[in-house]
């Protein structure tokens, strides 16, 4: 079951298109017998429907500290695909965890973006690589997890004990570094 989560008229970011738009029409998809939609889906006048995942409410976008807003974030599908290796048979390497295949991690909901690595990276660490694409794929559910203890022992920080209180500081320490947007550049790429 869905609820919507984005308004008609509402100004939303649409990420896979990178622009501002209006939503226009929220499109519930309802299955008979069903009490409510099975899911919904935003018309923003781009040329095609886009579903919560795509789109990211104006507040999120300007840091502003919206509780349902900020969860809309932490809503993606992300998803390991096993895509089949282009030179190599399965055969060929016998060492590998899935022979013949590499993992694709796909964040997007149309299935066409994501994360994968060169066929010749995962030749060399491929239980390395299988290991990454499990943690990006996990990665927004151990994000909630890390945002709930913060938030926990930000509501009662006296009667909390020393220990969760240090795991506390170290998830809001990355939740700020992961909700950081900044115009500089890194050190790295300078």
């Amino acid at each position: 079951m869905a609820k919507a989560l984005y308004h008609k008229n509402q100004r939303i970011y649409v990420k896979p298109v990178g622009t501002w738009a209006l939503v226009e029409r929220v499109i519930p998809h309802w299955v008979k017998d069903v009490e409510q939609p099975l899911r919904v889906t935003y018309d923003v006048g781009l040329g095609r429907e886009f579903n919560a995942g795509e789109l990211v409410s104006e507040s999120v976008m300007h840091g502003q500290n919206n509780k349902t807003d900020e969860d809309e974030l932490l809503l993606e599908n992300w998803r390991i695909f096993r895509m089949k290796g282009r030179w190599q048979s399965g055969d060929d390497k016998s060492g590998h965890p899935y022979p013949g295949t590499f993992p694709v991690v796909m964040t997007d909901d149309n299935d066409w973006g994501g994360w994968r690595v060169p066929s010749a990276e995962y030749d060399r660490d491929p239980m390395r690589i299988e290991h990454q694409a499990r943690m990006i794929v996990n990665s927004p559910d151990m994000l909630a997890l890390v945002k709930g203890l913060a938030e926990f022992v930000a509501e009662e920080p006296d009667t909390a004990p020393a220990e969760l209180v240090e795991m506390a500081k170290r998830c809001s320490s990355i939740l700020r570094h992961v909700y950081e947007v900044t115009d500089e550049l890194p050190a790295a790429a300078e």
